[in-house]
């Protein structure tokens, strides 16, 4: 194999790979590449969860077009020697990555933040019983988490009934089901009982 022909496909490589990255995204797949190299190296390459590492499917296509289609030219139409040809194609490549990688970072994913589990906890929820619970039974609750109207099976915790529109705060959470009990204002019930005083 020349290095002109080695080149080429090298080019057609990273375009299809380009293309392929384009197509997943347009459509939501998750191209993965994985890659051994000698003396145990491993390469893991895609989208998802290395979108921040500089070696990912959209650097790893742009190298290849880049590398490629530079040495492609240089052998074609120069008489350079093709160690030098070699060190420019791969400077190349590595500039239109680094290109890529810099949108991704900088334009892409400049305002994604990771998700706190902490915002999701439920226990703790303020929520109104949309389904009556009965007793020793399952209802349902409605509450408003991170913006969100949110519903979830609810019980009481104390094993009595809850009629539906009171008001529950959840106590704790096992599979799926929120475990509940009767939300009362404790500053209205000081005032009552404040009031109760003055009376007597």
């Amino acid at each position: 194999m020349s290095w002109e022909t080695f080149y080429l496909f090298c080019f057609i490589l990273g375009f299809l790979f380009s293309l392929v990255s384009f197509l997943a995204g347009s459509s939501h797949l998750h191209p993965h590449l994985h890659v051994h190299l000698p003396r145990g190296i491993h390469v893991h390459a895609g989208r998802g969860g290395s979108q921040n590492s500089p070696i990912n499917f959209g650097t790893v296509a742009a190298f290849l077009a880049w590398f490629g289609g530079t040495g492609y030219l240089l052998t074609r139409f120069s008489s350079m020697w093709e160690i030098a040809a070699l060190g420019l194609a791969t400077v190349s490549g590595l500039g239109g990555a680094a290109a890529v990688f810099w949108f991704l970072v900088k334009v892409l994913l400049a305002h994604e933040q990771d998700l706190d589990p902490a915002d999701y906890e439920i226990i703790g929820a303020l929520g109104r019983v949309s389904s009556t619970v009965r007793e020793g039974g399952t209802g349902e609750m409605i509450y408003s988490q991170e913006g969100t109207r949110r519903a979830t099976g609810v019980r009481s915790e104390d094993g009595e009934a809850i009629p539906k529109g009171a008001e529950v705060i959840v106590t704790r959470c096992e599979n799926g089901i929120a475990w509940v009990r009767r939300w009362e204002d404790p500053l209205g019930e000081s005032a009552a009982r404040e009031q109760e005083k003055s009376g007597l």
